[in-house]
């Protein structure tokens, strides 16, 4: 079966090929756990700016032990630190005041066809980097931006009056150059380090850079504790909850599954719908209402009912830890749980009390969305049937139909149940698409790197194995041929080996990052600066490093270690 290709985003430039900074971690994993450490940490400490050069590297200094982290990052974690004091500020400076200062080094320089002038870069919108990307949004919501280096060019603008707040990117020995200007001028200034320093086709978290150009006080959901909805949307699962949403569930099918429901689970699903709803009302406060519940409801039921009937067809006996709904019921009473919980979705959704033609247009999206599903879960079934090996693009535009529809059925369901027009619906068809690839290859890396259950021993598409078919050669490809044709014989240990050896792992991490990617810069159509405020913190809250007992952890360990180097000392 030949499958609509999809065009790859672009990707994100292999760091790992560049000689990287030193003083900066190396992993988006490691960056994430800095900045999430560094946003507590002056939350807990009030740290209060304008900082001096001095002050930041006490308070830099004392992050470092606090988190156990090598002190060759003090630097780093002292511009992280920075940033995030200066996030309040950054967000209260109108956009028409604002400077983004980019480093020309980001640029693609031995393809870049741009000019220089005294200003520096003028680019050429060739679209080889993401100067481009960055600087059309930014002038677009008003910023200045500069393609540059030099301070002495910053100070002269500074001083015009006109600039009441910079957002810079560069790499750390310019930044440390730059911190005195900065501090003298006593304007807020956030900084995103680069990830490396040679000066020539460079990278950066452009995550972070986005987030940063859009920080507004008018994002309603800029303080919105996402966290704080995630717990209350865990708690309609409870079965109290469930009866009183759903109505009575006596019988046994019922009874197998509203419990198949209140399992465990991310909910994603229902926590966007809840947030899409949140985020397109003017009172932040309003409670959600029982109609809004019983969407999210609605959208938990059908993903756990895709669920039951994926273990089925995959021969999966676990999930969640537990044994399946056919495991444990056999798969006739399983296949008819599913398919109970498929009528449960629309029935709930078919008794808001929304107007009918908001009632129509929601029962229209979650059978749009159902249709995709299956379609994406068939062509992967097909695919069994006649295994081949696969394109990254194809695989990609198998997840692009199985997981897509599920976050793009949520969001638009919030989002409908909220009033949304019809370019806001088209903006998160487009957001959905893209955050459904990324969230499927991180679960494929997952899958492969963890080692329980991987899409190799399962003989499943998967990305990084498409990306190591394309790259392989010789005895390398004849085994990965022999995996994706589902050959007897073949070593899933020695397959993986060859998967990392020839960096498919890697380049599915920087896929994945670049449709993230993707999905952020999809939210340029959205006016709506709550809601884009909200899809871009689910992007970084879906992929993001989640820190739990920091603070009083480390300084009870900080605290038990000094004990014991004071007794040994006695």
């Amino acid at each position: 079966m030949q499958l609509p290709l999809l065009t790859l985003p672009r990707a994100v430039p292999m760091v790992k090929d560049r000689p990287p900074q030193e003083t900066v971690p190396q992993t988006k994993e490691q960056r994430e756990l800095v900045r999430t450490l560094a946003q507590r940490y002056v939350a807990r400490e009030k740290v209060v700016i304008p900082l001096s050069l001095a002050e930041l590297q006490k308070h830099a200094a004392k992050l470092v032990a606090l988190a156990g982290l090598d002190e060759k990052y003090t630097n780093y974690v002292g511009v992280v630190l920075n940033g995030e004091a200066n996030r309040e500020a950054l967000a209260s400076v109108p956009y028409d005041r604002r400077l983004l200062l980019l480093p020309k080094c980001l640029r693609v320089e031995d393809r870049c066809p741009a000019p220089f002038d005294e200003f520096g870069l003028l680019c050429k919108q060739c679209g080889l980097c993401t100067i481009q990307d960055l600087q059309n949004e930014a002038e677009k919501l008003g910023y200045a931006v500069l393609t540059a280096e030099g301070s002495a060019l910053v100070m002269a603008i500074i001083q015009t009056g006109k600039i009441d707040a910079i957002l810079g990117v560069s790499c750390l020995s310019v930044l440390e150059r730059a911190f005195p200007y900065m501090e003298s001028a006593a304007i807020p200034g956030v900084a995103i380090p680069l990830l490396n320093d040679d000066c020539k086709d460079t990278g950066v978290d452009v995550e972070w850079v986005w987030e940063y150009i859009h920080l507004s006080s008018d994002d309603r959901t800029y303080r919105m504790d996402l966290d704080a909805v995630r717990h209350e949307v865990d708690e309609w699962f409870a079965p109290e909850s469930l009866t009183e949403l759903m109505g009575p569930g006596d019988s046994e099918t019922e009874q197998i599954g509203r419990a198949w429901l209140a399992k465990s689970g991310k909910r994603w699903r229902p926590f966007l719908a809840a947030c899409a709803w949140k985020a397109l009302q003017d009172d932040q406060e309003v409670p959600f209402p029982a109609d809004l519940k019983k969407l999210a409801v609605a959208v938990e039921c059908f993903h756990k009912a895709s669920l039951i009937h994926d273990d089925i067809e995959d021969g999966d006996d676990l999930r969640y830890g537990e044994a399946t709904v056919h495991a444990e019921h056999g798969v006739p009473v399983a296949l008819n749980v599913g398919d109970l919980l498929l009528g449960e979705g629309y029935r709930l959704i078919a008794e808001t009390e929304a107007p009918p033609a908001v009632r129509a247009l929601m029962v229209k999206i979650a059978a749009d969305g159902h249709r995709a599903l299956c379609l994406g879960q068939g062509a992967e079934l097909t695919w069994t049937n006649n295994p081949r090996p696969l394109k990254p693009e194809e695989v990609a535009d198998i997840h692009r139909r199985k997981t897509a529809p599920a976050f793009e059925v949520a969001l638009r369901l919030g989002a409908a149940f909220a009033g949304a027009d019809a370019g806001l619906h088209k903006t998160l068809t487009e957001y959905s698409e893209a955050l459904g690839i990324a969230y499927q290859i991180r679960d494929d890396v997952d899958d492969l790197t963890n080692g329980d259950g991987d899409d190799i021993t399962a003989a499943r598409p998967a990305f990084p194995l498409a990306v190591a078919y394309e790259r392989a050669k010789g005895p390398d490809h004849d085994l990965l041929e022999g995996v994706w044709r589902r050959a007897a014989g073949f070593s899933p240990v020695e397959a993986k080996e060859v998967v990392d050896r020839l960096g498919a792992t890697e380049r599915s991490r920087q896929m994945m990052e670049s449709y993230k990617e993707q999905a952020v810069k999809t939210l340029e159509a959205v006016d709506s600066p709550t809601l884009k405020g909200l899809l871009r913190r689910v992007v970084s809250k879906i992929f993001g490093v989640e820190v739990k007992g920091w603070c009083s952890e480390f300084e009870a360990r900080n605290a038990a270690g000094g004990a014991a180097v004071a007794e040994a000392a006695g």
